[in-house]
């Protein structure tokens, strides 16, 4: 038979132990709680892509492809008619390989996870993510964002695919609570083939942003990497500068293009060689991203060594020999074909 004094010692371990279960148990229901809060804020489900080019209707295709629901929007009609032709013929291309017994069926059912609309607002009212692939002109892209900041809601996140422009710039046309929740999200082309995808960072993007961007961006069966906003990003800095030396050489006659492609193909051992690279993205665009950072060379953001003028480019630019989009730049091209 138990003592007094060991029966009075006992019950009152035994309320220890249940105030110690009920603790952690409050603990552990508040972490659930809170993990269960943020996975529904940083979900992204739904997604609206505003442009339907090249890159937009990319965007779109691979975001459909990973289950999001999609809405395309740009200014006409006829635009979203392309964009949507340019996926179903890129979706088309896909199916040849995931489901050669039914093409049609796989993409059709790709295709409904996207609707369309020339409505800007309509187009953001559900939306959890907001994606400009636009014309490369940081006031019309300040506009739409500056537009959109009223029409989306509070939690929605907004991205800009911008290659060359600075995301914190284009971010200042929103208010600062969307400030926290925006980023340069930059895909390449052809999207649905590119893996890679480069996450830019301001000053303002909150951590959970970036968390729900890279999330996403590994639904769309991409490889997300991270940089801060700094002209060029990673891959544009490093390449821009190294193709702008490359025209340099054959400006001064140290090597020609085919010479200086062979060397780095071979010796380097890059896909395609500088010049080969110019023509494929347009030497017009090259000039016009160059143009660009001279303007970040005047406040020191980049060295102005690596974007001087060059009088070889500027002169194919004003001939119209663009690259393989107008049939000739450093090498010719049989569009016909």
């Amino acid at each position: 038979m138990l003592s007094p004094t060991l029966r009075t010692t006992l019950n009152i371990m035994s309320t220890i132990r249940t105030q110690m279960n009920l603790a952690a148990a409050n603990r552990l229901s508040t972490v659930h709680r809170h993990l269960s809060t943020t996975s529904q804020v940083n979900k992204i489900e739904k997604l609206t892509v505003f442009g339907a080019g090249l890159m937009g209707a990319g965007i779109a295709q691979v975001g459909a492809q990973s289950g999001l629901k999609v809405i395309l929007s740009d200014v006409t009609d006829k635009a979203l008619e392309n964009g949507l032709n340019i996926i179903s013929k890129s979706l088309s291309r896909v199916a040849k390989k995931k489901s050669p017994d039914d093409i049609e069926g796989f993409t059709s059912n790709i295709l409904k996870n996207i609707e369309t609309t020339t409505d800007a607002a309509k187009a953001v009212q559900d939306s959890d993510l907001v994606i400009e692939a636009i014309i490369e002109s940081i006031k019309v892209k300040r506009d739409l964002f500056g537009f959109l900041d009223e029409k989306a809601k509070a939690e929605c996140i907004f991205a800009s695919n911008t290659s060359s422009l600075s995301v914190k710039e284009i971010a200042e046309s929103c208010s600062n609570d969307r400030q926290a929740r925006f980023a340069g999200l930059h895909f390449f082309n052809p999207v649905p083939a590119m893996k890679l995808v480069e996450i830019i960072k301001t000053p303002q993007t909150s951590t959970e942003t970036f968390e729900a961007l890279k999330e996403v961006t590994l639904r769309m069966n991409k490889s997300p990497v991270s940089c801060n906003d700094t002209p060029g990003f990673i891959v544009n800095r490093l390449l821009v500068p190294y193709l702008l030396e490359a025209i340099r050489m054959v400006e001064r006659g140290d090597a020609t293009p085919e010479d200086i492609d062979t060397a780095m193909e071979l010796g380097a051992g890059y896909p395609m060689g500088p010049f080969k690279l110019l023509d494929f993205v347009g030497l017009d665009t090259t000039s016009y991203i160059a143009q660009g950072w001279r303007e970040k060379a005047q406040s020191g953001e980049i060295s102005k060594e690596l974007v001087e003028p060059i009088g070889l480019l500027d002169k194919l630019v004003k001939e119209g020999k663009l690259g393989r989009k107008s049939g000739q730049g450093f090498y010719e091209y049989d569009n016909k074909k």
